[in-house]
Order: C-alpha cells, then structure tokens, then sequence
C-alpha cells in the first residue's frame, strides 16, 4: 500500500520539516488505546511510542496524536517506530472530556466526512443531532446524517422526521438506512470514495458497529444489544481505530458518546445554527446576546414563529456552555502555566545549590 492510499498528500507532503530526512519516515496513526499507537508506513502496521523530546514539548492535550494523524517516525525494529514529529492538521474533531473536568479530548484528525449517525427509533433527538454538528463543524469537516433503524418505522414517519431535520438544517445531507433489511447501504457506500477519511459518530446503541459489518462485509467487530428498559446501548467500540475499506475509503470508528459538549466552538456554533447567525446581522446592537435586547432579530423571528423555541434554546445552551468551559479551561491552562514556571524555578534554585 502506498502513504497515499493512506490520504498523504501534497498538504502533508509539503508541511513536514523531516519529510526528505533520514531516518524519518512517515506514518498514520490507525489505533490509539489511551498513550498506546498502532501506525502504517503503508507496507505494515506496527506500535509506536511518543518519543522523549515529543513528550518534553507538549504544552496541552490537543498536541498529542490522535487516530488519522499523520507523524513522522524512526523505526527501530520490526516491532517497533517511536514518534518524533506530528504534522499539521487539516482537521481536527475533538470534544469536552466527560465528566466535570475541562480539557479536550481527541477523537479524530484529518477526517473529510463525519457521518453522525442517529437511530430513527425512540433515540431520535434532533437537539442532540445539534450538538453533534456543532463539534463537526467546528473541526472544519462535513457533516452527514444517517438515521439508521428505517425498518421500525413507517414510510410517513420517516418522512416527517425528514421534513424536520431539513427545515432546522436544510443544507445538511441526510440518509436512512437499515442494517437489518439493507435499504440505504448501497447509497452509503457510495458515498464513500477511495482515498478519503471517513469517520461515524453517535450515541451506543444506534447501530454504528452494524453497518461497520456491513461496509466491511463480515462480522468483524463485536455488537451488543440495546437494553430494553431504557434503550441505551453499551460501548461494544472501546478504542479509536481507523478501517482501511475494500474500496480503498478509510473509516475510523469511534466509542458511543452519550455527552458531547464543546469547549468555544463559536464558528462550529454559527455553522450549525446559521438562520440564527444570519438574523443577528439585523440585530439592531453588533453585541445583541439574543436575550432580552430591544431590537433583536432573533427575538423577533422567536415571536412571529419563523425560528423554533426548541432550537432557540439549544442554541443558548449550548452556546453558554461552551464559553463557560473555554473560561475555565484557558483559566486552567493559566494556573498550570504559572505551576511551571514555579517548578522550574525551584529545579534553577536547587540546581545552583547542588554546585556549591
């Protein structure tokens, strides 16, 4: 196989400052399970390691490497490379760590397409389905839709739920599909062109390791069922790897994600709710918060009818709350610092002790 069946191209090529260098050579990242890799040089797979001086310059979580990125190695074996370099990305899907702590983490880099997938069943949540694009869109990738479970409703159902999603977002592209009965597989597949990074995101449950088996074509990765009394699913996906497709497409699948919150994300935001972006440029005040402010346009397609409560109100929640945790993660991120520069001056202090 060849890196650029991998997806290296002129992008990577011409962002590496090792790329002609010996003993360098480039690899994709295609695993990560916690602070262990597993990458391809394109003519096998093998572990990886994060080198001293790698780790040395890390400043915060999102300089580490993730599945899909691109890195340039040193090969010491068979067995094997340790990490030396990490090459600019050209996109990134990251969320809020679960849980109260405000860091990153990294689900995926140089992905083309995010396929959020969604259960047409009783998991069917277009607020959730909001949350979802947000981050992908803020990763600078683009988003499609597939509703998966189309076998458990009616043609009508389908299509009022349809009808919803493309009002809310009428640029988004959205598919149904089912793993059971086969409808939507082959448009799927289609979908999906040799050479591109293609990665599924969801909740448990929806179906996402299924239609893996079907895009694969044999039962490869493990399913689990959904528990009856609430729906929910379990994590049968627990490490980030990307799938290399029969059609030469590459798909990196991911755990189920019950919470996605954002940390900023304000483009991601205004990509997603692009009426209510498109309304504030008629706001009276360029500051307008969309509360309470005389002269809003945003409150006022809330009154005629033209914009959705439900959506209006996603729309501040999310949006308080990732400024809220970017508050409090550049905070940290402030306090860390200043913890640094405290240890290194206590190492200069005991240092110039010890030569006396």
């Amino acid at each position: 196989m060849l890196l650029e069946q991998l997806g290296f191209d002129d992008f990577f090529e011409s962002n590496s400052e090792h790329r002609d260098e010996q003993p360098f050579v480039p690899a994709r990242i295609i695993a990560v399970n916690k602070d262990q890799f597993v990458i391809s040089n394109g003519e096998k797979e093998m572990k990886a390691e994060l080198s001293g001086r790698f780790r040395f310059n890390v400043e915060n979580s999102l300089d580490f490497p993730t599945v899909g990125d691109w890195v340039n190695t040193q090969i010491f074996n068979e067995d094997l490379a340790i990490i030396q370099e990490l090459f600019p990305r050209k996109s990134l899907l990251k969320r809020k760590v679960a849980g109260k702590r405000i860091d990153y983490q990294l689900i995926g880099a140089n992905i083309d397409t995010a396929f959020v997938v969604q259960s047409l069943d009783e998991n069917y949540n277009p607020r959730r389905l909001e949350r979802y694009i947000v981050a992908v869109n803020e990763g600078k990738i683009t988003p499609v839709v597939l509703f998966s479970k189309s076998d458990l409703l009616t043609d009508l159902q389908i299509e009022e739920r349809m009808e919803e999603i493309r009002i809310l977002m009428p640029d988004l592209k959205t598919f149904q599909f089912s793993n059971l009965s086969g409808d939507g597989l082959k448009e799927i597949r289609e979908l999906m062109i040799s050479g591109r990074t293609y990665c599924l995101l969801g909740s448990s449950g929806v179906g996402k390791t299924s239609l893996i088996n079907c895009l694969v074509g044999e039962d490869k990765f493990e399913i689990r069922e959904v528990r009856d009394k609430d729906h929910k699913g379990k994590h049968t996906t627990t490490r980030r790897q990307l799938i290399m497709l029969s059609s030469g497409a590459m798909l990196i699948d991911t755990p189920g994600m019950r919470e996605f919150a954002s940390i900023g994300g304000q483009d991601g935001i205004s990509g997603t709710f692009g009426e209510i972006s498109e309304l504030a440029l008629e706001c009276r005040f360029k500051d307008c918060t969309h509360i309470m402010e005389k002269g809003c346009a945003v409150l006022a397609a809330l009154e005629e009818g033209t914009l959705s409560q439900e959506r209006y109100e996603n729309y501040l929640k999310i949006r308080r709350e990732a400024a809220r945790n970017e508050m409090s993660y550049y905070e940290k991120r402030r306090k860390d610092k200043e913890f640094g520069k405290i240890c290194k001056s206590v190492m200069k202090t005991k240092d110039k002790g010890s030569k006396r």
